[in-house]
């Protein structure tokens, strides 16, 4: 069969490592001599309990995750997370919150149904295009834990230094920046990722958790799915887990491993993601959205001099393989998410495309 494949800027499900997906088709009718799929098996089966328990044993050794931090595989997706997060770590009916874009504030929302929320610091002020100065925070001596969404996929910004926590729980939603960059996990109390932007596909998100917020929860009548001991308890498996997509975030893990850690892809990011913002530096029909100093290596934000010519970059894009350059829909304009499985020439292809657009308009 004939095809050509795209070069996917999607901010998520996004774009996998192409020999990762070549692996996984290798494996799909029959699984190390086992004579079926991935998604056929018993998550109870022998054959798959290896392969949750090499996917986390690879994960720990690539982000160096301490023996005290439990990982856990939980469906749900993040919108889960907003309400997990304050349902397990809220015990004194209080936390600090950095808004900083759309899922900072869908998180703070949730929040709200379970206790007090102080607002610590904001970029609304300017459509969420810059992370806020915290330099000097006033952060309530009984807050449970300050929360922060790493990287915002729809303004394009991140985090590049973490805010003095001051001795409080500090929690990550690190969805669209897991494992683009070396981590020092013991700087969180929890960190989180839905894997579909940088990591598989959509269904399941990745918690990494301190073992010591594990007990004296906030309400014990939390709905038992909810409560983080649960799936800690059992290893992530308290009911069925979504096995299909361990088996590939497990097959991305060692594929990573092998092109030579996060400090290579780090190395990697901060290349690709240069040539296109050095393109938007110099361009006199497209700019950057971001604030420069906060500007994200994952989710590269921009508009051309109208609307009308954001539109017309879209269609023709897609024409020449260049698909899902569409700002989301809230705000419009254009974004190209370059995640750790997009390869420079990809990049690379986009700017020419743009450069010519940009001659002939």
């Amino acid at each position: 069969m004939n095809y050509q494949r795209v070069y996917n800027f999607s901010a998520g499900p996004a774009m996998m490592p192409e020999a990762v997906l070549e692996e996984i088709r290798g494996e799909m009718m029959n699984y190390r001599d086992t004579g079926m799929c991935v998604m056929e098996m018993s998550h109870r089966s022998k054959a798959f309990i290896q392969i949750a328990q090499q996917a986390e044993a690879d994960l720990r050794e690539l982000m160096g995750i301490p023996d005290n931090y439990k990982v856990l595989f939980i469906q749900g997706g993040g919108t889960l997370q907003f309400s997990m997060v304050p349902m397990n770590l809220m015990k004194n009916g209080r936390a600090g919150y950095f808004e900083t874009g759309a899922w900072s504030e869908k998180a703070i929302a949730e929040a709200k149904k379970c206790g007090q929320v102080d607002l610590l610091a904001s970029s609304r002020d300017a459509g969420f295009t810059y992370i806020p100065d915290c330099s000097k925070l006033n952060i309530p001596q009984d807050c449970d834990y300050l929360y922060l969404c790493q990287n915002e996929t729809i303004n394009g910004v991140t985090w590049n230094t973490l805010p003095d926590a001051q001795g409080h729980v500090l929690v990550s939603d690190q969805s669209s920046m897991f494992l683009s960059r070396p981590c020092r996990v013991t700087d969180f109390g929890l960190i989180w990722a839905g894997v579909q932007k940088n990591v598989g596909p959509a269904g399941m998100t990745i918690v990494i958790l301190r073992e010591d917020l594990l007990r004296g929860r906030l309400d014990p009548q939390i709905p038992v799915y909810l409560d983080y001991q649960a799936h800690a308890d059992q290893e992530s498996m308290y009911n069925t887990p979504n096995c299909w997509a361990i088996y590939c975030c497990g097959k991305v893990f060692q594929h990573l491993k092998k092109m030579g850690g996060l400090c290579e892809m780090e190395r990697r990011n901060q290349e690709k993601a240069k040539v296109l913002y050095d393109f938007l530096d110099q361009s006199s029909l497209f700019h950057g959205t971001a604030r420069q100093q906060d500007r994200s290596l994952m989710n590269v934000c921009f508009r051309a001099d109208s609307d009308e010519r954001d539109t017309q970059v879209v269609s023709q894009a897609k024409a020449q393989g260049f698909d899902n350059l569409k700002g989301h829909r809230s705000i419009g304009g254009l974004r190209a998410s370059i995640y750790n499985a997009m390869p420079k020439e990809g990049v690379e292809a986009l700017v020419d495309f743009l450069r010519q657009f940009e001659k002939e308009a």
